[in-house]
């Protein structure tokens, strides 16, 4: 029974941030640097702007999420990279998603954008991090005494 029940919270950790940080660097490199059929910087931020989101914001933006998702792929900084995805899904929410409610648009309706519901995922998994840092295998368990 202990076999079944027993838990590693350490190994979920890393888990968690791992995938966040795949998923982060994925849509970072995008954003940043055109890879994956993204639009690279440039053209990212002109985007942005133009659903009225301030220069140096969408700069910030695509930034944070680039390099966030290097450092938890690596474990460096995870609790910071953690936040900063966090409050970068509580505006992608607020601005795109929410009007959208709840679900993805799974049949790709036209005229109808995806609801809340990934980004609240990935919310949740980069409050994880937030809260409990970057487990094993990680710079910061490296560099912690």
């Amino acid at each position: 029974m202990e076999m079944l029940f027993a838990t590693d919270a350490y190994l979920s950790l890393l888990l968690v941030r791992v995938v966040l940080g795949i998923i982060f660097f994925a849509h970072g490199a995008q954003k940043v640097l055109g890879w994956y059929g993204g639009h690279g910087l440039k053209g990212t931020v002109s985007f942005f702007a133009s659903m009225g989101m301030p220069v140096p914001v969408a700069y910030l933006v695509c930034l944070l999420e680039f390099l966030s998702g290097i450092g938890l792929l690596v474990g460096f900084l995870a609790r910071l990279c953690g936040l900063a995805i966090a409050a970068i899904m509580v505006g992608a929410m607020a601005t795109v998603h929410w009007k959208n409610g709840f679900f993805l648009n799974i049949e790709l309706t036209p005229g109808k954008g995806h609801g809340i519901e990934f980004n609240l995922a990935l919310l949740a998994m980069a409050l994880v991090v937030f809260l409990d840092g970057a487990g094993p295998l990680s710079i910061d368990l490296m560099l912690t005494p």
